[in-house]
């Protein structure tokens, strides 16, 4: 098929992962011209990632280059040859339990290829740097809701700490090189086409397979987890409204939250996924539980204040667990051919 550029270009970085594939679809449907890159790991099953990229190629108006951002000479022939308006970066080394096991990878990748990425838009000036952080950077923080303005040094995982170097680096090429940088703390995200390292796909996993699922919050339902669980709609709708406010004045960087603020107990978010399965499936769900201390890096309640996001850009998150989950539960029985 023939791709045609017209318009602005959006370089979407991860545009095969879970949020990049959702985002990238979005922009198409929207008739921006994408540029997607991808270096495809092996991080969790990469026919997934070839999956998405199927549906991206469907459209015109979008191209894929298979290449990762830690190639510092790579990311810089992309931007001279592509001349990109708006960059989205979203590729990065995730899973905050992975981090502790595998750290090289994500300094690489989060640290070495944001750096490129950021050398990049300046020998390319673009209109507009998006790029994802995460609410990991708040760490253990005991007051709620957590807010941009909040004191975010006490990392409690390398994937915490590379998101807020993440920060840091991008505040300060905003401030050397006039580059309008926008990041963005992601809070829980789920949704059709997921992550399957991320727990609520891999609980459907298990029961699938008949085995029991691991909870790490010590069996403790009265002081149980809490998680701000966002859709991934909503995820990419927040930054498609920041996309296009890039930030101004002496120094061109702002920080948002993208949460659904409204944070769920993990017991009622694994209920509501047991009816919401068991819906899709057509039959009666109850996963076989074993309770387990906390992991390294977990942290007890993750929680965003929204105000901000939605005084700048006048969103904010809408879809209910209930909704959310159902729609992920009807995509997993589909893609997986339960029925």
């Amino acid at each position: 098929m023939s791709k045609e550029k017209s318009g602005k270009t959006i370089l979407v970085t991860g545009a095969a992962g879970f949020i990049g594939f959702h985002l990238a679809r979005k922009l198409l449907e929207k008739g921006y011209y994408v540029l997607g890159i991808d270096n495809i790991n092996d991080y969790y099953d990469v026919k997934l990632k070839f999956d998405r990229l199927e549906i991206l190629e469907y459209y015109d108006n979008f191209n894929f280059i298979k290449g990762d951002i830690t190639d510092k000479e790579m990311v810089m022939k992309i931007f001279e040859g592509n001349t990109p308006t708006i960059v989205v970066n979203l590729a990065a080394q995730a899973g905050v339990r992975n981090s502790i096991e595998n750290p090289d990878v994500y300094i690489e990748s989060n640290v070495v290829g944001f750096f490129n990425i950021l050398e990049a838009c300046r020998n390319y000036p673009v209109k507009h740097l998006v790029y994802a952080s995460s609410s990991s950077v708040y760490g253990a923080n005991i007051k709620v809701p957590f807010e941009e303005a909040d004191a975010v040094d006490h990392p409690v995982s390398l994937y915490a700490a590379t998101k807020k170097t993440n920060e840091l680096m991008a505040y300060t090429y905003s401030y050397l090189y006039k580059i309008p940088a926008t990041g963005l703390r992601f809070f829980t995200v789920y949704g059709p086409f997921g992550r399957p390292d991320m727990a609520y796909f891999g609980f459907v996993n298990k029961y699938i397979a008949g085995e029991p699922i691991n909870i790490f919050n010590n069996g403790d339902f009265k002081n149980d987890l809490y998680r701000d669980f966002t859709y991934v709609d909503d995820i990419v709708e927040g930054i498609e409204r920041v996309i296009v406010q890039a930030p101004v004045g002496e120094i061109r960087h702002n920080i948002f939250n993208i949460g659904n603020n409204k944070p769920i107990k993990l017991m009622t978010f694994i209920e509501t996924l047991e009816k919401t399965l068991g819906n899709a499936l057509d039959c009666s769900v109850v996963f076989d539980k074993i309770f387990q201390p906390l992991k390294p890096g977990d942290v007890k309640v993750t929680y965003a204040s929204i105000d901000k996001l939605y005084k700048a850009v006048g969103f904010k998150p809408s879809t209910s667990i209930e909704e959310g989950l159902q729609e992920f539960s009807n995509w997993y029985v589909k893609y997986y051919q339960m029925i």
